[in-house]
C-alpha cells in the first residue's frame, strides 16, 4: 500500500501514512491537502498529534554526471523514487557562450590602430577575481541533488543520507585515472566533497562505494534485494538509477557482518527491510535563458531586443505549472514564453505544446526552479527478511 507524506500543524514532517487513511482524515476535517514542490500528495494535520516519535527514514543518493537517482526508504516501505536529469551539458554550453561573448565585447572595445602600449586595455574595477573550488557544471549537478533532498526533508523525517562515493584520482605523471599517488586533481572528487558537506546540513551522511570487498557496496546490496538495473542510462525508469538510490538507502537497515561459530565462520546479512510500490518522478531544471543585455552581434543605434528572463506580460513566470484550454482541449504544462496576447506552454522536455490565450490559462503551481513530471506508481517486488 502506497504511503504519502504527513506534516504536523507547524509544518514539520511526521511519519507517512496510507493514502486511504489520509483521505479519511480530510473527510473528517482532521487534516487538509497541501501542495508540495515535488508534486506529491501530502496532508497537514489540524490538531497536535498524540506524539511526535518517528521511525528511521533514509534517503539514498546515487550521483552521476548526466543522470542521478534518489530514493526514500523506511524499514517497512519504499516511499519515493526519482530520476534526475542533470544540467551538466547545458551549463558547459552556456559557460562557453559567455566566454565567447565577453571576448567579442572586449575585442570591439580595443583600438588596434594604436600601438600596443597605448591601447585601452581596461583594468579590473574591483577585486572579484577569485578562484572557485568547484567547476560550475559539477556544482550545478550537486546543487540540484541537494535541492531535491532538501525538499524531501520537508516531507519526511530523514534520519540519515546514503551517498555513493567514487574514486577518480589522477596521477599527473602517468595521466591514469584511479592512481593512488595523491598528487592529482579531479573535479569529480572536489564536487563530491562539496556535495557531502552540503548533505551534512540536512542529516548525517554515510557513504558506500559501487563495489566493496565487504559485500556492502551498492551493486552487492542491489543484487541481494533482487533489483534489476537497466544499461540504458538515459531511460527515465526506476531500473536505471533509482534502484541504486533504493540500495543505498537500504544499506542503513541491512549490512553484511562477520560471524564466528564453533565450527564455522564467515559473513552473514543482518537486518530487515521491505520494498513496496512508490511514486516515481522525473526531475530536471527548466532551460530558461538568463536575461542577456549584450548579444553576439550588437544592434544598430544601440537598441537591444528582449532576450531571456523569467517575467511574462500576463502575470505568469517561466516555469509555472499551468492548466491551459483551447478548442475544448485541456493541457497541463509549464510556461515557456509569451506574446502580446498568448502564453506558450511546454511539456517536461520543454517542447512547446501550444500557444494559448492568456485568459484561458490557470495557474496550478508557482515556479520553483525545477520541473517535475506527474508522479507514476512503480512496483518494486521483493521482501527481504534475512535471519541474523
Amino acid at each position: 500500500m502506497q504511503r504519502i507524506p504527513v506534516q504536523n500543524p507547524d509544518g514539520t514532517p511526521a511519519m507517512p501514512t496510507k493514502r486511504h487513511r489520509a483521505q479519511r482524515w480530510v473527510e473528517q476535517g482532521r487534516a487538509t491537502w497541501v501542495k508540495t514542490n515535488l508534486r506529491l500528495k501530502a496532508v497537514r494535520l489540524k490538531a497536535e498529534p498524540s506524539g511526535r516519535k518517528t521511525q528511521p527514514i533514509v534517503v539514498g543518493v546515487d550521483p552521476g554526471k548526466l543522470y542521478s537517482g534518489i530514493a526514500v526508504q523506511s524499514a517497512k516501505a519504499t516511499l519515493f523514487q526519482s530520476h534526475l536529469e542533470l544540467p551538466y551539458l547545458k551549463v558547459r554550453e552556456r559557460m562557453d557562450n559567455r566566454r565567447m561573448l565577453r571576448r567579442s565585447r572586449r575585442s570591439r572595445r580595443i583600438n588596434r590602430e594604436l600601438p600596443f602600449p597605448l591601447r585601452n586595455h581596461r583594468q579590473k574595477r574591483f577585486n572579484n577575481r577569485r578562484q572557485k573550488n568547484v567547476a560550475p557544471s559539477i556544482r550545478a549537478n550537486r546543487d540540484l541533488e541537494f535541492r531535491v533532498v532538501q525538499e524531501l526533508s520537508r516531507l519526511f523525517p530523514i534520519a540519515a543520507i546514503g551517498y555513493e562515493k567514487v574514486r577518480a584520482d589522477v596521477d599527473l605523471t602517468s595521466g591514469r585515472k584511479g592512481a593512488k599517488s595523491g598528487k592529482g586533481f579531479s573535479p569529480v572528487m572536489v564536487g563530491q566533497a562539496y556535495a557531502l558537506e552540503q548533505m551534512e546540513q540536512i542529516a548525517p551522511v554515510y557513504t558506500r562505494y559501487g563495489w566493496q570487498s565487504d559485500g556492502n557496496g551498492t551493486a552487492q546490496l542491489r543484487s541481494v534485494l533482487g533489483l534489476t538495473k537497466s544499461q540504458d542510462k538515459a531511460r527515465a525508469v526506476p531500473q536505471t538509477h533509482a534502484v541504486d538510490g533504493i540500495a543505498l538507502a537500504c544499506g542503513y537497515f541491512i549490512q553484511y557482518r562477520p560471524f564466528y561459530g564453533k565450527r564455522s565462520h564467515g559473513c552473514c546479512l543482518f537486518g530487515q527491510v521491505k520494498l513496496t510500490s512508490a511514486p516515481f518522478v522525473v526531475i530536471k531544471r527548466p532551460p530558461i535563458s538568463r536575461r542577456q543585455l549584450h548579444l553576439m552581434v550588437p544592434k544598430k543605434k544601440g537598441v537591444r531586443r528582449k532576450y531571456g528572463g523569467t517575467v511574462t506580460r500576463h502575470g505568469f513566470r517561466k516555469g509555472d505549472l499551468v492548466r491551459a484550454e483551447m478548442a475544448g482541449r485541456v493541457s497541463v504544462g509549464y510556461v515557456s514564453g509569451d506574446t502580446a496576447r498568448q502564453v506558450s506552454v511546454s511539456g517536461l522536455t520543454w517542447k512547446r505544446i501550444g500557444q494559448f490565450s492568456a485568459g484561458k490559462v490557470t495557474l496550478l503551481y508557482r515556479a520553483t526552479g525545477i520541473l517535475v513530471s506527474c508522479p507514476q506508481r512503480w512496483s518494486v517486488s521483493g521482501v527481504l527478511n534475512p535471519a541474523g
